[in-house]
């Protein structure tokens, strides 16, 4: 595992437990170039699962992208990484148990908006309008007012 302060590729383990969801196994590591310390997370790599975008293209199921895009939504406003990371695990498995594969990107992002929904409105809002490519104010009322009710 390479250091992510210094790049060195030899670390020792100091601990290794199971995490919460017991989906993935947390190791504390000691880098033993600078000796300092970092978390990995080992988890078993799912089947290929392929994700059609809108244009028709074919991509596989790419969790750092999914992350990267919740973060943007998830920018100054109080959702831990470990929210993050439950929602895409989440996600990950009722994928994997979705009859059809691939499955469409809007399926997708309809699986992630109705979790962000219930985590925080604002992060909902603003991933919804990205990936609904809301195209005027008025698609931001109607959502609102749809959270509202």
């Amino acid at each position: 595992m390479k250091c992510p302060y210094c790049g060195h590729i030899k670390s020792s383990v100091l601990e290794s437990r199971d995490s919460e969801d017991e989906q993935s196994i947390r190791r504390r590591r000691q880098c033993l170039n600078c000796n300092k310390r970092f978390t990995t997370y080992e988890r078993v790599e799912f089947v290929d699962i392929k994700i059609i975008k809108k244009n028709g293209e074919l991509q596989r199921f790419d969790r750092e992208k999914v992350k990267n895009g919740i973060m943007l939504a998830c920018e100054k406003r109080h959702v831990s990484d470990q929210i993050i990371n439950n929602l895409i695990d989440e996600v990950e498995m009722e994928v994997l148990k979705h009859k059809s594969n691939p499955i469409s990107s809007l399926e997708l992002g309809k699986m992630i908006s109705a979790r962000l929904k219930k985590i925080d409105p604002v992060v909902y809002l603003r991933f919804t309008s990205v990936f609904q490519e809301f195209k005027s104010v008025e698609e931001f009322k109607n959502q609102i007012e749809k959270l509202s009710y």
